[in-house]
């Protein structure tokens, strides 16, 4: 499937299965999907994630974290970058920058 926006679509997933309650989430591979990965795992939002090959694709399976078993720490997911409105920020300013 042609998605033409993949980090929306990863996040966008990431969203629907913690709402839905799910353990893991599938999402298709790319080197920046595993470092956005990476980050939220450090971060604490998800509690880890492997690279599978499924067919012919690699495969990032995210394991979803939640609090007390019941609420998802993941919560009010939002894109703020878009294809169509880039966000830019200096690479220093990273804990000082309050997005909307």
């Amino acid at each position: 499937m042609n998605v033409s926006d993949p980090i929306a679509d990863m996040l966008t997933r990431i969203r629907n299965a913690s709402r839905a309650r799910h353990l893991e989430v599938a999402v298709p591979a790319s080197r920046v999907k595993r470092q956005i990965a990476r980050i939220l795992v450090e971060e604490g939002f998800i509690s880890g994630f492997s690279e599978e090959r499924e067919g012919p694709e690699q495969v990032l399976r995210l394991t979803l974290k939640y609090v007390d078993g019941k609420a998802p720490v993941v919560s009010g997911l939002k894109r703020i970058s878009k294809p169509g409105l880039r966000a830019y920020a200096p690479g220093d300013s990273y804990n000082r920058i309050h997005w909307p």
